[in-house]
């Protein structure tokens, strides 16, 4: 694959692509210092993380104003989309919760680093933070579907619109959540890994007992 035509498709300049080089150079580094991905996955670090999370800037509407990220741990989604975001919507902010001090450390060196300006770092547990309300909200990787609805819920009520990277238990998932709520979805199939899907969450809200 070659990596910099596919990044650029999304409809970023070079200077982006050049951006986003440097971030996988911070990770790395990081990477030595602590367990931010696997070593296994650093090999494929485009494809399996960087590519992975670039494919949402598809699907978030060019009006949105924030965006919120759970558990943001290395930064996917939530500082790739921040580095793409800050060319194409530069007013668009990005809140990165993240519990575990070490990594918010990390995460604040890489903005830092890459000046960027639209991020803001949230060091709690999502279920304890008071946010502002989003307009998106995004997660890789974090809990469960049933677990992550309960967090849209009380940060953004029926309103917002969710973007969940999942894998191939992605309709366990599903049926599990529809247990207690309900919401209209859709299942886009992930461009970078034959198991893996985007879900997209709107609508919703708990379902009557």
């Amino acid at each position: 694959m070659d990596i910099e035509k596919e990044f650029l498709q999304y409809g970023v300049s070079r200077e982006t692509f050049n951006k986003t080089e440097q971030f996988a150079e911070l990770l790395r580094e990081w990477n030595q210092k602590m367990n931010l991905v696997s070593h296994n996955s650093l090999d494929l670090l485009w494809e399996r993380h960087i590519l992975d999370s670039v494919q949402l800037i598809d699907y978030i509407p060019v009006q949105t104003k924030r965006i919120l990220d759970i558990g943001s741990g290395a930064g996917f989604p939530a500082l790739v989309l921040a580095i793409l975001l800050q060319e194409r919507s530069p007013e668009t902010e990005i809140i990165m919760v993240e519990s575990i001090h070490k990594k918010t450390v990390y995460l604040k060196d890489v903005c830092n680093k890459l000046g960027l300006s639209n991020v803001k770092i949230a060091n709690c547990r999502v279920e304890e933070g008071d946010f502002p309300k989003p307009d998106v909200i995004t997660a890789r990787a974090v809990a469960s579907l049933d677990i992550l609805c309960g967090y849209v819920y009380k940060i953004g009520g029926s309103n917002v619109e969710s973007l969940f990277l999942k894998g191939k238990s992605y309709k366990e998932e599903v049926s599990v959540a529809c247990k207690q709520w309900l919401f209209d979805t859709k299942v886009i199939p992930n461009k970078y890994s034959d198991e893996g899907v985007i879900l997209k969450l709107s609508k919703l809200r708990k379902k009557q007992k």
